[in-house]
């Protein structure tokens, strides 16, 4: 029987985002009170959808964004914090349930499928008619560094009203006027100190209260805790090893699952002999979903175990001679068809090129990367006879949550989900193959909860990667050191498609992408003829949103040949870049503080070089400088120094942990990162394939944050996208060689 349309269950379709379908599952989209709210136990008062105040004086906050170690149960709990006037120990940070009222709009802003210029905010109407996009869909997703920013203003709010609130209560209490009373550390005093009274005991008579619409919120001169280096508040939970992430989560009557799936791309089970581990012990039984066999059992190890023992044969497809040679081909030959989609066409570039018997000329490509979390993908899934119930490391609740209703093929309201940490993410738990795969297992065993946990090979093997790209440039540089013309041309498959076709397969859209432009069509550099084209080239290879994105390697690609016209005009890389960034006053500060923290201009001894990288992401300037010593054909990176400009400093420790942690993320990606493919599957299978950067090769880093009060940033990802080129630029600095593949070794040099 086919279901209900309703306020409290309903599939939106139709939203343009980054040249797709913008999906999105409202719960109680009609209700005015969150389902935080409704969830409220004995002895907690819940004063609006982010804060509630128990009678013991907890004060617990929604957080609706998956904390995957960028510190955002911290940094959004400061936001209540500073309003609510409590110190931020005072709060305890919560999983929010699935609810739209927690929709990150600014994601959805983000997506806009062409480039908004430098920035204009929603001045553009591309992007305010986004804003109105994203508040109808209510999408509850963490990704694009947009969790503060989004939430910047809601969560300040939030803890002012219950401020507020709470005043009222006690004003009402005291028999004076909310005016006499003052609120702090937790209590409400009337100004001439004769009454007060705790938020506890004034959290059930404020619930009662009508929410005062217009609330002050703190002059940034008031400020105690925003913009102060504030403790993490999950630290002490992840040391004492009582936090719990997706593969720790433990429930009577478990049972566990493990596959084995199709090696190649697209391929398919053909048949499976159930009968050969049938004895086996612990084993329930062994079931086909999507792309694999599932073994259920009594423990992962036995199920484990069971799997690898089961003979199963695949159906290889059409993809069993796919290698890199071949997609790297295809990716010349796109931009060789001069079929592309121009992202920015300004000035009449191609006839300079054209005219000039000069042109510099470069081609830069980069391979599929995985995201190689330390927590493999898992997911929990109970399937009752009209409920499912999930726990589960995401980046989406929203997504999961439909995900789940339409694999359990159950009412909406009766679909639960439990968020548990991240042991990373980088985009790939934005991902729901897993869920899916985990939800169609515990359907075998209704009632009963399935723990499905891949294996290492397995996540890496079945990853929704990085995309490879090639880039190819073409540049008219005057002896002056002018850029007369540049054109850029990339080809890359589009994220943005392949995402949206997962979800919804007949929803493809051959839109724009701005995920294959970004950080090559919003440069700031200031040239007055510039072409910018995207190829799009769609590959069989699962594709998916993998820290910083397209800026991960378009960063790459302009930063370096930006060094390789700074060399052929005869000018210092840092001054040649300071000579183009025209008006660009906030750029020009970032680079200049870069060059004073690296001493720039400091001389070197033989052997070693200094190469510098400036790149804007999701809303932050960063620039970093790397020092190299070469030996032979060995790489040491001795030192990395780093500036960002996130525009207000919420909690500057968390900025520099960040900063440090996406300068190790690109370094590793940078010297050892390469998904290889041989006949339609991937090569690498576990760490020794797929190396890190280790606490023996990490170098020094040094960040200084250098808030300007631009518009506010991110700083999950923006610390990744310079570090490459500027490694690769300190290289040729030191020998003279430049490197236009990466990873790093390609080129003969070991790290």
């Amino acid at each position: 029987m086919a279901k209900l349309i309703s306020r409290r269950n309903v599939l939106i379709a139709g939203g343009l985002i980054g040249g797709g379908i913008a999906v999105a599952y409202a719960f109680g989209g009609g209700d005015d009170v969150s389902n935080f709210e409704k969830a409220a136990k004995d002895g907690e008062y819940a004063l609006n959808a982010w804060v509630k105040i128990g009678t013991d004086g907890k004060i617990t906050v929604a957080i609706s964004q998956a904390e995957m170690g960028q510190g955002v149960y911290t940094a959004l709990s400061m936001l209540v914090a500073e309003e609510l006037n409590v110190p931020i120990d005072a709060i305890t940070p919560e999983a929010a349930p699935v609810d739209p009222k927690y929709a990150n709009v600014t994601a959805v802003m983000d997506s806009l499928p062409f480039s908004d210029g430098h920035h204009n905010g929603e001045a553009t109407v591309g992007a305010w008619a986004m804003k109105n996009v994203g508040e109808m869909l209510g999408l509850q997703v963490t990704g694009g560094s947009t969790s503060v920013r989004n939430f910047w203003e809601p969560m300040r709010h939030a803890g002012a009203t219950a401020r507020e609130m709470l005043i009222m209560a006690a004003a009402a209490k005291f028999g004076v006027t909310a005016s006499d009373c003052v609120a702090e550390n937790g209590i409400v005093k009337s100004k001439d100190g004769s009454h007060q009274a705790t938020y506890a005991d004034l959290a059930a008579e404020a619930t009662t209260l009508n929410a005062p619409i217009d609330v002050r919120l703190k002059d940034p001169s008031e400020w105690t805790i925003i913009g102060k280096p504030q403790k993490r508040l999950d630290i002490p939970a992840k040391t004492d090893g009582s936090a719990e992430f997706g593969i720790d989560v433990k429930l009577p009557d478990m049972a566990f699952a493990a596959v084995k799936m199709a090696p190649v791309f697209g391929g398919t089970v053909k048949d499976w002999d159930e009968t050969a581990i049938k004895a086996m012990p612990g084993v329930i039984k062994a079931v086909k979903v999507d792309n694999a066999v599932a073994v259920i059992a009594d423990s992962f190890w036995r199920a484990k175990t069971a799997v690898e023992a089961l003979p199963v044969t695949f159906e290889e497809g059409e993809n069993a001679d796919l290698n890199m040679d071949g997609i790297y081909k295809m990716f010349a030959d796109n931009i060789a068809a001069n079929e592309g989609r121009s992202y920015v066409d300004e000035g009449d570039t191609l006839t300079i090129l054209q005219e000039s018997d000069d042109v510099l000329t470069a081609e830069y490509k980069v391979p599929f990367l995985a995201h190689a979390t330390m927590e493999p993908m898992n997911c929990t899934a109970k399937v009752g006879d009209n409920d499912v119930e999930v726990w589960i490391a995401h980046q989406s609740a929203t997504l999961v949550a439909w995900l789940a209703e339409q694999a359990a093929d159950v009412p909406a309201e009766n679909v639960k989900v439990h968020s548990t940490y991240l042991g990373g993410g980088f985009g790939r738990r934005a991902e729901v193959d897993f869920l899916v795969m985990a939800v169609n297992i515990a359907k075998e065993l209704r009632g009963r909860p399935v723990k499905l946990v891949w294996t290492r090979e397995q996540d890496m093997q079945h990853d929704m990667y990085r995309p490879a790209a090639l880039s190819r440039f073409a540049a008219k540089v005057g002896t002056d050191g002018s850029v007369e013309a540049w054109h850029n041309q990339v080809a890359s498959p589009s994220i943005t498609r392949q995402f949206t076709e997962r979800l919804l397969p007949w929803a493809g859209s051959d839109m724009p992408d701005n995920t294959t432009a970004e950080g090559s069509a919003d440069i700031p550099y200031a040239y007055t003829n510039r072409l910018m084209e995207h190829f799009p080239s769609p590959t069989p290879v699962p594709i998916g949103y993998w820290r910083s994105v397209g800026h991960s390697y378009n960063a790459f690609f302009t930063e370096s040949f930006m060094d390789e016209m700074a060399h052929k005009a005869g000018k210092d890389p840092v001054e040649f870049r300071l000579n183009q960034l025209g008006a660009h006053k906030d750029f020009h500060d970032v680079l200049s503080k870069l060059a004073k923290l690296s001493k720039w201009d400091s001389p070197l001894p033989a052997g070693k070089g200094r190469g510098v990288a400036l790149h804007e992401s999701f809303a932050s300037i960063v620039g970093q400088v790397a020092e190299v010593t070469v030996e032979g054909d060995n790489v040491r990176v001795d030192k990395v120094y780093c500036v960002i400009d996130c525009g207000t400093a919420v909690n500057p420790d968390t900025i520099v942990a960040q900063m440090e942690s996406g300068i190790i993320f690109g370094l590793t990606a940078a010297f050892y990162g390469d998904i290889t493919l041989e006949d339609g599957r991937v090569v690498e299978g576990n760490f020794p394939d797929y190396e890190m950067v280790t606490m023996a090769n990490c170098p020094e880093i040094i960040v200084e944050v250098a808030p300007s009060g631009r518009r506010l940033g991110g700083v999950g990802e923006p610390g990744t996208p310079p570090i490459a080129p500027a490694v690769t630029n300190a290289i040729f600095d030191a020998t003279g060689k430049r490197i236009r593949e990466l990873p790093i070794r390609k080129a003969g040099f070991t790290a």
